[in-house]
C-alpha cells in the first residue's frame, strides 16, 4: 500500500509537471520562442536532470516520474528554441 507521504509526493509531482506543459504546448502551437531565455532553459534542464538522478538514488517514484516528464518537456522547449529561432 502506498503511504500518505508518497501520495502527497505524487500529487506534487503531477501538479508541478502539469504546470509546465501549457508552455510547451503554446510554444509548439505559436512557434514563438522569443520570450524563452536560452540560459534559463539550460540551467533549468540541468537542475531537472540532477533531480532525476537524485530520485533514482533515493528510489523515489514521485521524484523520478515528475522529473522524467519535466526533463522531456524541457528538452522539447530547447528543441523549439533552436528549431523556431528567427
Amino acid at each position: 500500500m502506498i503511504e500518505s507521504v508518497e501520495v502527497l509526493g505524487l500529487l506534487a509531482a503531477v501538479l508541478t509537471t502539469a504546470s509546465f506543459l501549457p508552455q510547451v504546448y503554446r510554444t509548439w502551437k505559436t512557434k514563438s520562442v522569443e520570450s524563452l531565455s536560452l540560459s534559463m532553459l539550460i540551467i533549468f534542464e540541468a537542475g531537472v536532470l540532477c533531480w532525476l538522478v537524485y530520485g533514482f538514488l533515493i528510489d523515489s517514484l514521485p521524484v523520478m516520474l515528475a522529473n522524467f516528464v519535466t526533463a522531456i518537456s524541457g528538452f522539447l522547449l530547447l528543441y523549439f528554441k533552436f528549431r523556431y529561432k528567427r
